[in-house]
């Protein structure tokens, strides 16, 4: 079996950074681990909770978090981030490492400023089924 969570992370970090609306916003402000003092705003890949899939020949059903980082003052930003991210990733038929997503939906979306009034946050949160690609693709 193949690993359908690291495909699926790896199609999704290089359509995020390849999407115009996005890159924006973000540039390729993209990671797995935000580093030290990383500069705003940026998109953080989180939690990502796997199972495996019995019915229709198999796969893997993923839910992943993404949360976008902003210092702006106000929601705006913030707001825009997550639209862009379920523009760019919402329906969207991702590939990697033998891997391809059969359904990849935004299922919850929510903008909230931090408790210290510094930063907003988006969160995003995505339903993917992954499935194996064969051979002859």
């Amino acid at each position: 079996m193949r690993d359908h969570e690291g495909a699926l992370q790896k199609a999704m970090v290089a359509a995020l950074k390849a999407d115009p609306a996005l890159s924006a916003l973000i540039q390729e402000r993209v990671y797995d681990q935000a580093p030290e003092g990383a500069l705003c705003p940026y998109l953080a890949l989180g939690r990502c909770e796997s199972r495996p899939v019995a019915a229709d020949g198999g796969g893997v059903e993923q839910r992943l978090t993404l949360t976008g980082v902003s210092r702006f003052a106000g929601s705006e930003e913030a707001k825009a981030v997550s639209a862009a991210v379920r523009a760019c990733l919402h329906e969207a038929v991702l590939e990697a490492d033998g891997v391809r997503t059969a359904t990849l939906r935004a299922t919850f979306a929510d903008v909230f400023r931090a408790g210290d009034g510094r930063r907003t946050y988006a969160v995003v949160r995505l339903r993917a089924v992954t499935e194996e690609v064969g051979e002859d693709g």
